[in-house]
């Protein structure tokens, strides 16, 4: 099996939600059939253009740029190691990593950079019919030009490999096949890659405590958000603005409003509204832009202080 060839770029949780809740209907990930040069590399190794550079056995490796996050940075450890392993094995692995924001078309998405989100929301609103409507902007979510850059790197690793070949690339990369669904895991080189960015793998207890602990304090997190007395002040405020616009409040919690009115409309759309025609999209595209900044502008303040005191607690939501 072969494998998609960057992380999920480091983008806000609530904002994945509705983003890995409708990746199903799009078309599916998967490595490319691409083999490039460590020239290619550097322009193409990630949507960021860090450089790149080779070991001595010649594996392209990525550099890390200065002031990225923990998380990102681990991105770069695995993809790098991931080029390594490969290598010794004979076969060329370009590592990608995306972790360009200004490049995500889902970074505008909840409305923490205030300017940058109007700026989007103007034109894509929420960006659910925009696809349909701008199909070859790679800046909208769900177009056929965003999924095709978000799941496909162009590298040419697999290049010229006969059938034989690609099939011992796609065993060095993740491992030989699983001769049972319940024996199913990733190996190969991708396993070293996250043995040398996380650590070895926990023991089963150890797994299930350490999920235990993270949901216990993502729990913790939500309560104390959601009893912010400033928060609470701003929500409640954030609320009587949409009501005064006509847009439906399902919820004045805190945690709740930085998103609901986009995930409400999520949980009404069409079930064809990713494959109608342009025609028909842009009537409805163009009044959830109307919906969109509505909600921008009533959540101004609300957002101003929520997302600096949600960085301190992160919260992901109790079911995510």
């Amino acid at each position: 099996m072969s494998m998609p060839k960057f992380g999920t770029p480091g983008i806000r949780t609530s904002a994945l939600a509705l983003t890995l809740g409708l990746l199903p209907l799009l078309a599916a990930c998967g490595g490319s059939d691409s083999k490039s040069d460590s020239t290619s590399a550097s322009n193409e190794g990630s949507s960021s253009s860090s450089p790149a550079t080779t070991t001595v056995n010649g594996a392209t490796q990525l550099t890390v740029p200065d002031g990225v996050d923990a998380d990102t940075k681990k991105q770069y450890i695995e993809e790098n190691a991931i080029a390594v392993c490969m290598k010794k094995q004979g076969f060329t692995y370009t590592p990608h990593v995306q972790t360009s924001t200004a490049a995500d078309p889902y970074a505008s998405l909840d409305g923490e950079d205030y300017a940058r989100a109007k700026q989007f929301r103007q034109k894509y609103g929420f960006g659910y019919y925009a696809g349909v409507v701008y199909p070859n902007d790679p800046d909208v979510p769900f177009s056929k030009a965003a999924m095709a850059k978000r799941t496909s790197p162009q590298d040419q690793d697999e290049v010229g490999l006969t059938d034989a070949q690609k099939k011992a690339y796609d065993i060095a990369l993740t491992g030989p096949p699983a001769k049972t669904k319940a024996e199913e895991k990733v190996g190969g080189c991708s396993e070293t890659g996250r043995v040398a960015a996380h650590g070895p793998a926990l023991s089963a207890a150890a797994e299930k405590n350490a999920e235990k602990a993270r949901d216990d304090q993502n729990r913790a997190n939500g309560l104390a958000l959601n009893g912010d007395a400033q928060l609470v002040q701003l929500a409640q405020q954030f609320a009587t603005c949409l009501t005064g616009q006509g847009i439906t409040v399902s919820t004045t919690q805190p945690t709740g409003m930085v998103d609901m009115v986009r995930l409400d409309i999520s949980r009404q759309l069409p079930e064809n509204f990713l494959s109608m025609s342009k025609d028909a999209a842009l009537p409805l595209l163009n009044k959830d832009i109307g919906i969109a900044l509505k909600d921008l502008e009533c959540g101004k303040k609300f957002r101003a202080a929520y997302f600096p005191k949600e960085k301190a607690k992160p919260y992901y939501g109790e079911n995510a």
